[in-house]
């Protein structure tokens, strides 16, 4: 009785011989930026120059944002407690999920399910709208604490545009920004989570990729905050917010 056999069709070894997607991966390393290898390992085919530029804005746009995303404060945490530094970026990875990082695969999830109905994007967008705020929900990808306007939305709509990447995806983006204004009576803007869920659809992205697109980016971040912890912090150091209030039982005592 033969072993019963798992099958991968993305990465082939042996001996002297690694290819990826039926590449070898020396030649990707001579002619291959990164961003065209994770496009390559992700989709299964080499991208062609507009895919390559667009991806390379994509990751880039959310490599950093500042010491204080909670993936930060968790990889820094991790370092202050003593750990590792392989250690704490898997500690800041950990943090990554729904509400921080995941906004990418929510809104990609509902823009892509909302482009495949019909009508146009003016009245599909404001029925999304109106059932959110009755079922009071918020729309992923809409709103930033810090941003009024998030400056890498303007540029990665700019680079899509360009590179003919702005298809029914955005729209309807742009359209539930609108609408989203109009209800409320306040400015939602797409932020760079929003963004990229559009574009990534409108180059044809499955929704279920988008925290990977975030971990991808976000990872070299990391790194650097853990090292810069490693080598410039003193250990066991306090983090994040200490402006606490005890809301628990006063002092008693056990009988």
């Amino acid at each position: 009785m033969s072993e019963e056999k798992w099958q991968t069709s993305i990465t082939e070894i042996g001996p002297g011989k690694i290819r990826v997607r039926g590449y070898d991966i020396v030649e990707m390393m001579d002619k291959l930026s990164f961003a065209q290898a994770i496009f390559l390992i992700l989709r299964g085919e080499l991208p062609d120059e507009k895919q390559a530029r667009m991806m390379e804005a994509i990751l880039v746009s959310s490599i950093d944002h500042g010491a204080t995303p909670p993936s930060v404060l968790g990889a820094r945490t991790v370092m202050s407690g003593g750990n590792s530094l392989n250690a704490a970026v898997a500690g800041g990875v950990l943090v990554i999920g729904d509400t921080h990082g995941g906004a990418i695969e929510q809104s990609a999830r509902i823009i892509q399910e909302l482009a495949l109905k019909e009508g146009s994007v003016e009245d599909l967008a404001a029925q999304l709208v109106a059932d959110m705020r009755a079922a009071k929900k918020r729309m992923p990808g809409f709103g930033h604490r810090l941003h009024k306007t998030d400056p890498r939305t303007v540029k990665l709509f700019e680079i899509a545009a360009t590179l003919d990447y702005s298809g029914r995806h955005t729209e309807l983006a742009r359209a539930i920004e609108a609408e989203l204004e109009k209800a409320s009576g306040r400015r939602l803007p797409i932020n760079v989570d929003g963004a990229i869920a559009a574009v990534i659809s409108d180059m044809g992205f499955d929704w279920r990729l988008g925290k990977g697109f975030f971990m991808i980016s976000r990872v070299p971040g990391l790194i650097a905050h853990t090292y810069e912890e490693m080598t410039t912090q003193r250990p066991m150091r306090q983090l994040g917010n200490r402006n606490f209030e005890y809301t628990g039982p006063e002092a008693r005592t056990i009988d």
